[in-house]
């Protein structure tokens, strides 16, 4: 249960933080606003997930 309740309290600080960070450093980042980068900014998190689960399930399958 401990261990749950740490995990939540990590996730809520570092969502928190990711908040502050948009919120305040997000406005001085220019980045022009094209089809390409808008690409990126949708599909970067879906290949980094589908990556860590293809590591994840090739870890598995060697135990």
């Amino acid at each position: 249960m401990e261990n749950q309740l740490g995990l939540i309290l990590k996730l809520l600080l570092l969502s928190a933080l990711l908040s502050v960070l948009i919120k305040y450093a997000g406005p001085s980042v220019s980045i022009p606003a094209t089809a390409t980068n808008a690409l990126i900014i949708v599909f970067l998190p879906i290949m980094i997930v589908a990556i860590a689960l293809l590591w994840r399930f090739q870890a598995q399958k060697q135990n």
